[in-house]
């Protein structure tokens, strides 16, 4: 049992869903297996997923708007004991609509 993040469908590809299961934290969340994580795809209503990650560098950030301004916020727990680990890579999700 591990950290994932995942992404997966729903909708008949219209929904796109972003998953982070946290983990290695006894008292707070042990984690997945492989198999574990498919079914919470599915319970949330996935028809596709996939595992991007296993591990601690699972992080969420969101933009979170504060007074007219947006800041990024991390919205699980990562396992490191530091909190977010650097990472060569990310999956960004960004809205080109006009505000």
């Amino acid at each position: 049992r591990h950290p994932r993040t995942l992404v997966a469908t729903a909708a008949a590809g219209r929904r796109l869903m972003l998953i982070t299961i946290d983990g290695r934290q006894p008292g707070y969340s042990a984690g997945a297996t492989l198999r574990e994580s498919a079914r919470v795809a599915l319970d949330l209503g996935a028809t596709d997923a996939i595992n991007l990650d296993g591990g601690g560098s699972t992080t969420m950030v969101v933009a979170r708007q504060d007074s007219g301004r947006y800041r990024h916020v991390v919205v699980n727990k990562p396992s490191d004991p530091q909190g977010e680990r650097p990472v060569g890579n990310a999956l960004a999700v960004v809205s080109s609509c006009p505000r």
